[in-house]
């Protein structure tokens, strides 16, 4: 019996580790990074994301806004932080099944920047550059985390507004029907 419980254990680890989360490599000159990304936590954010990358829509796009100690943020086709793709798409963070399901305000957390209406998210997303919640406590619950940087951090924290996105992709990731 003891046995087969540890089997039926194992066998579910590793069920569970063969399920690939999506994930999003933005190249840039400096280096790349790699962005796992939460589509339970954040499906329609993921969706549209998903959909601006293979559409080749960030390719060239620069990271628009640097705040050392704060954050990194592009998305912007126009690199001024006022434009986006032509359509928003509803704050995630404002339902609470979702919202309990998304990482904090974390250093490599990624997440979608918005004006002051919860639901003007388009293409702009940030990525946090400090664990500090003095810093970034105050985001949490106001914006929709969707995904990590799991690789390259380091190239992250080199990035400074002007850099661009020379290419993104996305890997693992099917819509849902």
């Amino acid at each position: 019996m003891r046995l087969s419980l540890v089997s039926a254990f194992l066998a579910t680890v590793i069920s569970c580790n063969n399920e690939q989360l999506p994930n999003v490599t933005i190249e840039t000159e400096k280096g790349n990074i790699i962005i796992e990304l939460y589509p339970e936590a954040a499906p329609a954010t993921v969706a549209n994301f998903a959909q601006l990358i293979e559409s080749e829509f960030y390719n060239g796009v620069t990271f628009h806004r640097y705040v050392p100690g704060f954050v990194i943020q592009g998305g912007d086709p126009r690199g001024t932080g006022s434009g986006g793709p032509g359509w928003t798409i509803r704050g995630e963070f404002q339902d609470p099944d979702l919202r309990d399901k998304m990482p904090p305000h974390d250093k490599g957390v990624i997440a979608m920047a918005r004006t002051q209406n919860p639901d003007s998210a388009g293409s702009q997303f940030y990525i946090c550059l400090t664990s500090d919640p003095r810093n970034v406590g105050h985001l949490d619950g106001n914006y929709t985390t969707f995904g990590r940087v799991i690789d390259g951090m380091d190239v992250v924290e080199t990035l400074r507004e002007g850099d661009v996105m020379t290419k993104v992709t996305i890997e693992n990731y099917t819509p849902a029907p």
